[in-house]
């Protein structure tokens, strides 16, 4: 059973019971996990023009083509241009985003160097998580030696509620493991 049914049909019912709610539609739900890499600084510094292997492994990790995000302006500090490109990214909705938050709670959080567990710190104050793989190692669907570039990977947890504490106890009734 993937994590999205047993999300629908045993979960659900438990937050509403633990979190006092009236309406099954008032439970905080994932409600898209946004993937992505920054590539500004690679454009900036070092001048490369093709980011194939980068959206290549991103695809890889997701099981979808990232869309290239470009600058709206201009940073003259940054030696950014508008248009140029600055990050690659995915969305991920519904049932893909919780398959992908299942794979990072078995697979790729374990593999991580010295894992404690995650910050509970890292909410945004408007019920989101996010969280920042330093490389893409930790992933298994990647092969090291294909990595010619190595690139932190940000996820972003995007819930339908606006309490940082109902998303955490959405979160824990996931598995997520929070530090003490």
């Amino acid at each position: 059973m993937s994590l999205y049914q047993r999300f629908k049909e045993e979960i659900r019912q438990q937050l509403k019971e633990k979190l006092n709610k009236k309406n099954i539609h008032e439970v905080p739900q994932i409600e898209k996990v946004i993937v992505s890499m920054w590539i500004w600084s690679l454009v900036t510094r070092k001048g490369i023009k093709d980011f194939s292997d980068l959206e290549k492994n991103l695809a890889t990790i997701t099981g979808q083509k990232p869309v290239v995000v470009r600058a709206k302006r201009s940073v003259s500090n940054f030696k950014l241009r508008e248009g140029m490109p600055v990050m690659l990214k995915v969305t991920l909705r519904w049932k893909r985003a919780y398959d992908f938050i299942d794979r990072m709670i078995k697979l790729y959080l374990p593999r991580v160097r010295d894992f404690k567990g995650i910050s509970p710190k890292k909410f945004d104050g408007f019920g989101n998580y996010n969280y920042a793989f330093l490389n893409q190692t930790v992933f298994p669907e990647i092969n090291p030696d294909d990595i010619k570039t190595p690139m932190g990977v940000q996820v972003n947890i995007v819930t339908t509620t606006d309490s940082d504490e109902e998303a955490k106890v959405l979160m824990e009734s996931l598995w997520f493991i929070f530090e003490k």
